[in-house]
């Protein structure tokens, strides 16, 4: 049997369960989940290999009409992951208007890419409802293949999976064999970190905050990590740290746990917050944090 190998492109609005629906694909949690919108930054490639196939998936920002540098970064890799797939995910749900960005979907449907389009969270609607919605998905995307799927309850992922290999194009493998993903360690740090700031901080902060790592020394049994927490404002900063320092603590042990669990070593982490004014509508700034 041929090798198959393709890029699979996961697209979709804020809150509609790609990253959940790419962690399931992969095995693996390589994009943090959250309740809030614009949890997922980057594009995050999960590479899943057999024998004689080779899947990369990428997860990627949620589509918005951006308000700021950092959005307009965010949105330039949805545009394009768009144009460099050899096969586009695209995510809805059973409670998401199908007009929501229309623009965008329009430029996914243009695009002429192999399509398959998610309809996710079904175990929030009924029978009926998922039947009249797939029939509206019909008229809008005919050359889609639809699936509807829970990722959550990982119900009906495995018949994703199979149809994404279906349409895969034969290739060889782009990346080693062994290889989970194309992000190094240090970045999933500070994803960890940023996890838990959007579950323990409301409203604005969280989507004013920046992670950055100072230093990170590895010795035989521990793992050593500065990190520097960016905000906009002075006031961000006390709301960070909280009142005798207890929310960064909290902040700082809840990630500490999850980042051990995900290197398999001990770790001592050190988390200090810094005002870097308005840094999300600095284009410099945007580009120093990897956007």
């Amino acid at each position: 049997m041929a090798h198959k190998s393709g890029f699979v492109n996961i697209l979709g609005n804020p809150n509609v369960g790609k990253s959940t629906i790419m962690n399931a694909l992969v095995g693996e949690k390589l994009s943090i989940i959250t309740s809030k919108s614009q949890t997922t930054r980057h594009r995050i490639l999960g590479i899943v290999n057999g024998d004689d196939f080779q899947i990369v998936f990428s997860d990627t920002p949620g589509i918005i009409k951006p308000a700021y540098k950092l959005q307009e970064a965010m949105m330039q890799s949805v545009y394009t992951a768009i144009h460099d797939a050899d096969l586009i995910v695209y995510v809805t749900d059973v409670k998401e208007k199908i007009d929501k960005n229309r623009e965008t979907l329009n430029k996914i449907i243009d695009s002429q890419i192999s399509l398959i389009l998610v309809i996710n969270k079904i175990d929030l609607g009924s029978q009926e409802g998922l039947e009249q919605l797939v029939e509206r998905w019909k008229t809008i995307m005919p050359r889609a293949v639809i699936v509807p799927l829970s990722a959550k309850e990982k119900f009906n992922t495995d018949n994703l999976l199979n149809i994404i290999l279906e349409k895969l194009p034969e290739g060889p493998a782009y990346f080693p064999k062994d290889q989970l993903t194309d992000r190094h360690e240090r970045f999933f740090v500070i994803e960890i970190i940023r996890e838990k700031i959007l579950n323990n901080y409301k409203k604005e902060i969280p989507y004013s905050v920046e992670i950055e790592i100072d230093s990170y020394k590895e010795q035989d049994s521990i793992v050593n990590i500065r990190v520097l927490i960016h905000v906009t404002k002075e006031s961000q900063k006390g709301i960070i740290i909280g009142h005798k320092g207890k929310m960064l603590k909290k902040t700082g042990t809840e990630a500490r746990k999850d980042i051990e669990e995900f290197i398999g070593r001990h770790v001592y982490l050190e988390m200090y917050v810094k005002v870097t004014k308005d840094w999300r509508d600095r284009p410099g700034a945007v580009k120093k944090f990897g956007y």
